[in-house]
C-alpha cells in the first residue's frame, strides 16, 4: 500500500471513529436527559439496602405521611425480618420534609449511627442510613436521579426477561406476603400453578425461537385478557407459571384455571408460518387454616399440578387440602 492511501485510510478511520463518538455521546446524553426527567417527578424514598435478600434495592415512594415502618404486614413499608417489631418506625411527610420516629421498637432505630431517642422525630438527609434491627434503608430526597436508576434495577431483577412479567424470585418475596396478608385481613389466598404440555418436543420439533414464542404469547395472553390487574403472575421455571389470587375463593380459582386452559387450548399459535398445539395443565388449591407457611400452600399446588400431567394433562386438577 502507497504511503498516500496508507494516509487516507487513516484520515477515513479517524472519521468514522468520531462519528461513532457522537453517534454515541447523543445517545447517552439524550438517556441521561429522560433519566433527569423522570428524576424529577421522583419522590422522596426509602431503599432496602441490607436485609432480606429479595427485598434487597426495593424502594418505597414517600408521598404522603403517617407511613408505618415495621413487620406486620399490614406495614405501608413492609419487611418480613425477625430483627424489627410489628410497628418498628413511623415515617412524617411535612411542608417537604421527611422524619422518622421511633415507635418504641425492641431493637430501637439508628440513624447514621445515632441511635433514635424513642416518640422523638428526626429529620432525614439526603443518602441518610437509617438502621431497624437488622435492618439498613438508604434515604434518598425528592427529585434524586439514583430513585430512577435504583427502581429500574430491582425491577428487572424481580422481571422474567423473556415474558416481561415476574420471575420466580418476585413470587418467593410476593407469597410470603400475601400469606400473611391474608391472615390479616381474614380473606382467602388461592394458588393456580400451571405449565406446559410437552414443552421440550416444541423446542425439539421447531426450535428454541419457537419455544420462546409460545412463552412470550401465554404470558401476554393470560396477564392482558384472563386475570384481574391485582393478580400476581409469575414465570417460575422453564415453562412453568404461577398465579396469586388474593381475595379469590377455591371455586373461583379453579374456574380461572379452566378458562385459561380453555383458552390456551383454543390459541392458534403460530410460528414462522408453523401451528404448533399448546395445552397445558393447572394445579389449584387455597391456603387453609392449618397451613403454617406459605411453602405448604406452594407444595399443594404443584402437587395438583403433577397430579392433572400424570393424569393425561389439559386439565384442571383442584386440591383442598
Amino acid at each position: 500500500m502507497s504511503e498516500r492511501k496508507e494516509a487516507d485510510r487513516i484520515i477515513e478511520m479517524s472519521d468514522n471513529d468520531e462519528d461513532v463518538s457522537e453517534k454515541t455521546s447523543i445517545i447517552q446524553s439524550e438517556t441521561f436527559k429522560l433519566r433527569l426527567a423522570e428524576a424529577g417527578q421522583a419522590p422522596p424514598c426509602l431503599i432496602l439496602l441490607v436485609g432480606p435478600a429479595q427485598l434487597v434495592g426495593r424502594q418505597w415512594p414517600i408521598e404522603d405521611t403517617d407511613r408505618i415502618l415495621g413487620r406486620a404486614p399490614s406495614s405501608h413499608i413492609f419487611v418480613d425480618d425477625k430483627s424489627v417489631s410489628k410497628s418498628h418506625a413511623k415515617i412524617i411527610l411535612a411542608g417537604g420534609d421527611v422524619s422518622i420516629i421511633d415507635l418504641e421498637s425492641t431493637n430501637r432505630t439508628v440513624v447514621n449511627g445515632k441511635l433514635a431517642e424513642p416518640l422523638n422525630p428526626i429529620t432525614l438527609s439526603n443518602n441518610d442510613q437509617i438502621k431497624t434491627g437488622n435492618v439498613i434503608f438508604k434515604f434518598l430526597e425528592r427529585g434524586n436521579i439514583e430513585t430512577v436508576s435504583t427502581a429500574q434495577t430491582f425491577d428487572r431483577s424481580q422481571t422474567d426477561a423473556l415474558t416481561g412479567i415476574a420471575n420466580r424470585g418476585a413470587l418467593e418475596s410476593k407469597g410470603p406476603e400475601l400469606f400473611k396478608r391474608s391472615d390479616l385481613l381474614g380473606i382467602p389466598l388461592s394458588l393456580i400453578a400451571f405449565d406446559i404440555d410437552h414443552f421440550k418436543p416444541v423446542n425439539d420439533t421447531h426450535g428454541h425461537l419457537a419455544g420462546d414464542h409460545v412463552l412470550k404469547e401465554i404470558a401476554k395472553i393470560v396477564r392482558d385478557k384472563l386475570i384481574r390487574e391485582n393478580d400476581f403472575f409469575a414465570r417460575t421455571g422453564g415453562e412453568e407459571f404461577t398465579l396469586l389470587l388474593l381475595g379469590s375463593n377455591l371455586q373461583t380459582a379453579s374456574d380461572v384455571a379452566e378458562r385459561i386452559r380453555q383458552t390456551i387450548e383454543s390459541h392458534q399459535f403460530v410460528f414462522e408460518g408453523t401451528q404448533i398445539p399448546i395445552t397445558i395443565s393447572c394445579g389449584v388449591t387455597i391456603k387453609n387454616p392449618q397451613d403454617k407457611t406459605w411453602v405448604e400452600v406452594y407444595e399443594r399446588a404443584d402437587r395438583a399440578l403433577y397430579e392433572s400431567k400424570n393424569s393425561g394433562r389439559n386439565r384442571v386438577t383442584v386440591y383442598s387440602s
